[in-house]
């Protein structure tokens, strides 16, 4: 569960929802294909950032006690010789220890934290993974004439990604999913997601319908739902 920010349950209102699997159905009449949007509260768990986190927490913890606490001994301690410090390594330890747990907590329970030491890169290979493995979940793959697609919004990431099947790949480029995506990316922005996935679901079953138009004998194999996952 992600904290700290909107998740995918708490997104939209039920009026919202059904709003945007209308804009599903209202698609499916026009084309053979399937379409099923996914809202999903993130898509990795990004342990690393949380570790590092902790760890440039832990640093700065002891920096700062360090400039407060530090210090030679006094001087009558001083002749022996050699200098006593305030904090010894074990109290060092103690408090790099300590403060790293906190700062894992501390991610864990605020994933806001970790964002701007995640990659890029790093946060959209987890959404595609994510995507993929969600297209296969839902078995949109099983359709009758390879004809479904996914569009998966990742919150976290604020990223959304499309996969198709086969034959939707055969007709439709990489530029006609980024055009797709930053429909749907654009409402978000504007703080108006029912919006951005209302029109990113037509602005897919326009391309759709360019090349799969509805035929004859075709019915609905998967329902008109909005999946939300947190």
């Amino acid at each position: 569960m992600v904290t700290s920010m909107k998740s995918a349950t708490k997104l939209f209102t039920k009026k919202e929802i059904s709003s945007i699997e209308a804009a599903i159905s209202e698609v499916e009449k026009k084309t053979s294909a399937e379409v099923v949007p996914v809202v999903a509260s993130a898509s990795g768990r990004y342990d690393r950032a949380e570790d590092l986190f902790a760890f440039f927490l832990s640093l700065l913890a002891l920096g700062c006690i360090w400039g407060w606490f530090q210090g030679i001994a006094s001087s009558a301690q001083a002749w022996s010789g050699t200098p006593a410090f305030r904090l010894n390594l074990l109290m060092v330890l103690t408090i790099l220890i300590v403060t790293f747990f906190i700062g894992i907590a501390l991610a864990s329970r605020f994933p806001l934290l970790r964002l701007p030491l995640i990659a890029k890169r790093e946060m959209r290979e987890e959404v595609s993974r994510r995507a993929r493995e969600t297209f296969q979940r839902l078995r949109i793959r099983g359709t009758k004439k390879a004809t479904g697609i996914l569009i998966y919004v990742s919150l976290y990431e604020h990223m959304v990604h499309v996969v198709g099947d086969d034959t939707i790949n055969a007709k439709l480029s990489q530029g006609d999913w980024n055009a797709l995506c930053d429909t749907i990316i654009r409402g978000f922005k504007s703080g108006k997601p029912e919006e951005g996935m209302r029109n990113g679901i037509l602005r897919c079953g326009e391309l759709l319908a360019q090349h799969f138009p509805i035929q004859p004998g075709d019915r609905n194999e998967l329902f008109d739902t909005l999946h939300l996952i947190d």
